[in-house]
């Protein structure tokens, strides 16, 4: 459609690969058992120390988001001023970032399906359902959207209110 995606979550990924912002920072807080054999950070154990105790996931946040932000930063200054830009982030409500965009649009998902499709990315249930008691509900989610695209239904369907949204935006 046009616009420059950006992924919070490829980026967060990003940092915590060797010789990124992150990567010494979270085994000097985690230590050594958060790498697999190739010594690279090992996701999953990360993700089970830090998201079954919010202190452990503050620690984590605390090394990531500063590293997200310069480097969000770097990419939205290379392009030229009038890219559209979408960022798509999992926390814009938990950290208050909703300020530094034009437009805010969310997408919601009942529990079933947000649920169903995380298990079929390889999430564990009881993983799955941590990361989401540490994230706003979609309620809270909506005082600060300006578009909500209800994503419940097929890929199509998702397609066409995406359309619609686009077309909005860039009217």
């Amino acid at each position: 459609m046009g616009a420059v995606v950006i992924d919070a979550d490829v980026v967060a990924r990003e940092v915590l690969e060797p010789n990124q912002a992150g990567y010494q920072k979270a085994i000097e807080v985690f230590g050594k058992s958060i790498l697999d054999s190739d010594l690279r950070i090992d996701r999953k154990r990360l993700a089970e120390l830090v998201f079954q105790n919010s202190d452990e996931l503050a620690k984590l946040e605390a090394i990531v988001h500063p590293a997200v932000i310069t480097r969000v930063a770097q990419i939205r200054s290379s392009l030229p001023e009038s890219t559209v830009v979408v960022y798509d982030t999992p926390l814009l409500f938990e950290k208050n970032l909703q300020g530094q965009f034009d437009k805010v649009l969310i997408v919601v998902t009942d529990s079933e399906h947000r649920k169903a499709r995380l298990i079929e990315r390889g999430l564990e249930l009881t993983d799955i359902e941590a990361r989401i008691a540490n994230q706003a509900t979609d309620a809270q989610r909506r005082t600060v959207a300006d578009f909500v695209i209800e994503n419940n239904g097929s890929p199509e369907q998702l397609q066409d209110q995406v359309t619609k949204v686009w077309q909005q935006i860039s009217a």
